[in-house]
């Protein structure tokens, strides 16, 4: 249908006679104009596409204002009244899915189709002074389609892709271009495409990006400068070619032909030479990643700057306010403390010397459970001692920022730290501010991460593969040793142990160094890994001498206990309008 527009005029009108004195003002409703005029103004039809990055969530805790890590064992939510917390409790279905955003991907390909269909011809100009600029830009702007055409594929797939009843893994139904009236209506020609099928449009639409976008943007050119930054780049689409190729290899994702889950936390492979296959190939495209990431940073508290972002963030969306704070601080800091940190997550770190706190030579004292700990630690909780404010954070049975100290306290002892500003008085009553904060898309960490993964899975852990920079083993050791971590024992000792042993390490590591960019959740599923294990708390006792008594507590159950609670279900109605969709297993 076509959409049309009136503009409202007023044309002056002269009378006839110089001497007469009835001067007239005439509204008129005149000009009108159609779609088709619409994508001849470059501002209308980059606005199309700037949809596609405007769907993109600002904020890791966009779900019902709560990390996704409150869906695993790495956090509780005390928002009870939303839908991720019944997602957490085993809640999830087609009719409520919080995590799930199938609507949304579909709209946004519509509005990346219009623009490839209307915003790259010589009907509209991006500058009308500078031709070879008008040039540049829409080079720019085609491949920033093709990468959000890429990314909005992979969040289909990676939020409903699944095996299915009937043993196969499928992913999404792929969309290349504006259907026609036709097509449209045409609901029974509407099916899944494979996961792989689908796996492979993403990283398609990747190499078409990389031809079209910079490297980064620097400088101070109009078109690939700073100025620009925030859109996607080549290292974006490499980083994500190498997310999209990791989940393609992971077993949840392989049709049963290649693995087949056995129960729950439990798989079998099937056909060990696919499986190794699709493993070889997401470390090649890892290494690529790696390649034109350049050198990955230890992600630290400075990251509010507003006038420089840091190089570890590859790609990044940016928000001034203090929402977050006023969400997760404690509430006698004036927050809601919406996410508690689990014991669970904090018995993950190790010490400072590498090894876990479960291990004798750790040193790990469990009168003084935070001394001596990774340095990872004090960046992602606050826990009993912490200062914030210029104040200690009270966590022990009695203290302020306990449950017996404000019943909306946290319920695990522990409060958010990662993300979160720690301006003196930001939260202050009478006079609040806002802070700078970055939404990190992708991190130049993870990426390596990624290549330790495939590189585990394909060569071992301490093997090299044809044109594999280095071993999985050395990848981890570099990690740790930017956290602090210089003694490397217990990772050779691991390594010596072969791929299985390794493989928990690694996903150890992806936990504590990916904690609250909501990749757990997903982690979790796709490596098939125990979704029932229960999220516990720290109680803590404090003496006449003021000595404390710490006990791990149950705070919440996970009531996964089926192969299904490995997959999304698709949302309802969608599977009503289309009789060959099928839904994932068990839904």
């Amino acid at each position: 249908m076509m959409k049309k527009t009136c503009l409202k005029y007023f044309t002056l009108l002269l009378g006839i006679s110089l001497w007469s004195c009835e001067d007239q003002l005439d509204p008129r409703i005149d000009v009108t104009y159609t779609e088709e005029f619409a994508y001849t103004l470059p501002e209308r039809i980059e606005g199309i596409l700037m949809n596609a990055y405007a769907a993109i969530p600002g904020q890791f805790d966009s779900y019902n204002n709560n990390f996704l890590d409150v869906a695993t064992d790495n956090a509780v939510t005390n928002a009870f009244n939303t839908s991720i917390y019944d997602a957490a409790t085993g809640g999830i279905s087609p009719w409520s899915n919080p995590i799930g955003n199938w609507d949304v991907a579909y709209s946004q390909f519509r509005n990346i189709h219009l623009f490839l269909d209307h915003g790259l011809g010589d009907h509209v100009n991006y500058n009308l002074e500078k031709p070879e600029t008008d040039s540049l830009t829409k080079v720019r702007l085609k491949g920033e389609a093709y990468f959000l055409r890429a990314w909005w594929g992979f969040k289909l797939l990676h939020e409903f892709g699944g095996k299915t009843n009937s043993g196969s893994a499928l992913g999404y139904p792929i969309i290349t271009k504006t259907p026609g009236e036709e097509e449209a209506r045409d609901l029974e020609a509407v099916w899944r495409d494979t996961y792989e099928t689908c796996a492979l449009q993403i990283l398609a639409d990747c190499d078409t990006a990389i031809n079209y976008l910079p490297l980064t943007y620097k400088g101070a050119d109009l078109v690939v400068g700073n100025v620009q930054i925030g859109r996607a780049s080549q290292q974006a689409a490499y980083a994500l070619k190498s997310r999209v190729s990791l989940y393609a290899a992971s077993p949840a994702y392989q049709p049963d032909e290649v693995t087949q889950i056995t129960g729950m936390g439990q798989f079998f492979v099937n056909d060990a030479v696919k499986y190794r296959e699709k493993w070889e190939r997401a470390a090649t495209l890892a290494q690529e990643a790696v390649d034109n990431i350049g050198a990955f940073q230890s992600l630290s508290t400075n990251h509010f700057n507003s006038n420089n972002t840091p190089d570890e963030f590859i790609w990044r969306k940016y928000f001034n306010s203090r929402g977050m704070e006023l969400r997760h601080y404690p509430p006698l800091e004036y927050g809601d403390a919406f996410t508690g940190p689990s014991q669970n997550l904090v018995d993950a770190f190790p010490m400072q010397n590498g090894f876990p706190i479960s291990d004798v030579r750790s040193g790990y004292d469990p009168e003084n459970p935070y001394q001596g700990r990774d340095s990872r630690l004090d960046l992602t909780v606050f826990y009993n001692g912490s200062t914030l404010n210029g104040k200690a954070i009270e966590t022990f049975t009695g203290g302020k920022d306990s449950r017996t100290g404000h019943q909306e306290a946290t319920r695990t002892g522990y409060y958010l730290r990662k993300w979160l500003s720690v301006r003196s008085g930001l939260l202050n009553p009478e006079n609040p501010g806002n802070d700078h904060h970055y939404h990190v898309l992708f991190r130049k960490t993870e990426s390596y991460l990624n290549l330790a993964e495939a590189a585990n899975e394909a060569y071992g852990p301490e093997g090299v593969g044809p044109d594999i920079g280095q071993s999985a083993a050395d990848i981890i050791k570099s990690i740790r040793n930017a956290a602090g971590i210089n003694d490397n024992t217990y990772v050779d000792e691991v390594a010596a142990q072969g791929k299985d042993a390794f493989r928990i390490l690694i996903q150890n590591e992806r936990r504590l160094e990916l904690a609250f960019e909501n990749h757990r959740f997903f982690d979790m599923r796709r490596w098939v890994l125990p979704l029932n294990e229960t999220v516990r708390g720290v109680e803590i006792a404090k003496d006449i001498d003021d000595n404390f008594q710490y006990s791990s507590m149950d705070v919440e159950e996970r009531n996964f206990d089926n192969i299904r609670d490995y997959y999304l279900p698709l949302p309802y109605d969608e599977l009503m309008k289309s009789p060959n969709m099928e839904n994932n297993l068990g839904w």
